[in-house]
């Protein structure tokens, strides 16, 4: 293994920092996570971001870059954070810069849905495809673009963020002010939320346990109607996200990540056909509609793939 390919990943998610060292594809050694919501300020947080990337680096002093997937608005050119989604703290934080300053490594700070979609683009489930749609479903919604064989980050670097497009013109508000944006649909809380209130209109009350991903996915294939409901509603209003992408960017592939992918077949038999319903013959032909490769660890892998990209070495 070369000494000088190596790169530290870090994905941000809601409740944790998921950080690894990575080796091409592979993550080749996890540092323990870092809880998100355990820490008052930004400042506490990234202090013990450093510790973490200081005791790996002395595991693999071969690491040369640090790569950082947030969610929220990133400024890519400046590493600057200007908002995190779900945590109110991070406002235009100068991220890069102070990582940069404490560890002494070049670093890139990018949305972490990009990072997803760079990883599966480049080894995962949309390697050797030039037009690809991603999203990634965890607590909120997020998605990235590639187009002609690039990563399309927008004029502010907002481009993708098809968590806030509209399912419904009349439907729930988005954060912004955006009626029936598909992140208040879906979504690990938003699913649960529907399950106990369709369980309860059922006349077949549940606890909010029963209502859990992993208790709808194995109530779903036990033949529970309510259960399977969800997923089909589930896989209807992703499909009418995702097909407003395709009219728009007419893409070879749609490829979905995050924790709804657990769901398997559940989901993706209703978004397929959803998808297929929904779109022309040059739309859906030779269409793709993909679970992530890397699973979990696409994030990491994308986000040091990154930082190597910026100091121009292979991946």
């Amino acid at each position: 293994m070369s000494a000088t390919n190596l790169a530290i990943g870090m994905d941000f998610g809601v409740q944790q920092v998921k950080v690894g060292v990575v080796y091409q594809s592979h993550v080749i050694d996890q540092a323990p996570p870092i809880p998100t919501r355990e820490f008052d300020t930004p400042e506490e947080l990234i202090e013990v971001m450093v510790r973490t990337v200081a005791d790996l680096r002395e595991k693999h002093p071969g690491v040369v870059a640090l790569g950082l997937g947030m969610p929220g608005f990133v400024d890519y050119d400046r590493g600057i954070v200007h908002s995190m989604t779900h945590v109110s703290e991070w406002v235009s934080v100068p991220v890069r810069r102070i990582l940069e300053d404490k560890t002494g490594l070049p670093v890139v700070v990018d949305n972490c849905a990009n990072c997803m979609a760079i990883a599966e683009w480049r080894c995962g489930a949309a390697r050797g495809l030039r037009d690809v749609v991603f999203v990634n479903v965890q607590t909120g919604v997020g998605g990235a673009v590639v187009a002609n064989g690039r990563l399309i980050r927008g004029s502010r670097f907002g481009a993708g963020e098809i968590g806030q497009a509209s399912i419904d013109w009349k439907g729930r508000r988005g954060k912004y002010g955006n009626a029936g944006a598909l992140e208040e649909y879906l979504g690990i809380e938003k699913i649960e939320a529907d399950a106990l209130a369709a369980y309860a209109e059922a006349g077949q009350p549940r606890s909010a346990a029963e209502c859990s991903l992993s208790s709808l996915i194995t109530a779903a294939h036990r033949g529970d109607a309510v259960a399977a409901g969800i997923w089909d509603a589930a896989g209807h209003m992703l499909g009418t996200a995702l097909a407003n992408a395709c009219w728009l960017l007419n893409p070879e592939a749609v490829v979905v990540g995050g924790c709804i992918t657990r769901a398997g077949d559940l989901i993706f038999n209703p978004l397929r056909a959803h998808l297929s319903d929904q779109l022309s013959d040059p739309f859906r032909e030779h269409l793709l509609v993909l679970p992530t490769a890397l699973g979990a660890e696409s994030g990491t892998v994308g986000a040091a793939a990154l930082a190597l990209e910026s100091m121009r070495i292979a991946v």
